[in-house]
């Protein structure tokens, strides 16, 4: 599927802490915990606990929520179908729509069982 630019602004106007809650029902449904889910945050944004509590209550867009966060630099190790969309081939100018997916799919593996050193992308080093 394609990203719109109507699609990218639909998420970016998002209220990122009405969606927190479904994120962590989920979870916890499939036997993971709340610190596990703000570990993939921390990793994925930046935000330590006390910054991500502060956008829940600030009732923060994703688009601030993005704009503010500092992405890790293995992001471009997130791959695979969320919601229809490959994520590796979500365009450059729809950044905010792709780091809403690539964050949507750290939460999916962790909801589905995977290992957290799995979710927390390390760049494989090549032997020489």
């Amino acid at each position: 599927m394609k990203v719109t630019a109507e699609k990218n602004e639909q998420i970016g106007n998002m209220i990122f802490a009405s969606i927190y809650p479904l994120y962590l029902n989920r979870l916890v449904k499939n036997g993971r915990t709340e610190e596990e889910l703000k570990q993939v945050i921390e990793w994925f944004t930046g935000f330590d606990e006390a910054t991500l509590q502060t956008l829940i209550d600030e009732k923060a867009t994703f688009r601030t929520f993005f704009q503010k966060a500092d992405i890790h630099p293995n992001e471009h190790l997130i791959k695979g179908v969320v919601c229809g969309y490959r994520i590796e081939e979500i365009e450059e100018e729809f950044a905010l729509y792709k780091q809403c997916r690539q964050m949507e799919k750290l939460i999916d593996e962790l909801a589905r069982g995977r290992k957290m050193e799995k979710i927390l992308r390390v760049e494989k080093t090549k032997v020489k």
